[in-house]
């Protein structure tokens, strides 16, 4: 997934870390789900991403929907939006 990170200083001056996975509109496998999704990068879009001299408009032309027809959608447990629940249950529908 594509983000950003920064560590900062608190008001307070103490250090703090701070995250973010950068989303864009969804493709057509997740649009019935979600109307965004991550930015998924990979092979040599995923190194230019990390590349400190990048510039922000070829990094910004990396940021585009994951094509859907390399993606596969299994249904799966509901109890997976609670943080309390983590077991292999959450997925098994999926699992065989």
């Amino acid at each position: 997934f594509a983000g950003l990170w920064d560590v900062w200083q608190t008001p307070q001056g103490q250090p703090a870390r701070a995250c973010v996975i950068i989303t864009v509109p969804a493709n057509a496998l997740v649009a019935p789900i979600h109307n965004r999704m991550p930015a998924i990068l990979t092979g040599s879009d995923a190194q230019q991403w990390l590349v400190p001299e990048c510039e922000a408009a070829e990094a910004q032309a990396l940021l585009v929907p994951y094509p859907a027809e390399a993606m596969r959608a299994y249904t799966v447990s509901p109890r997976v939006n609670q943080t309390r629940y983590d077991d292999p249950s959450l997925v098994a529908s999926w699992l065989g």
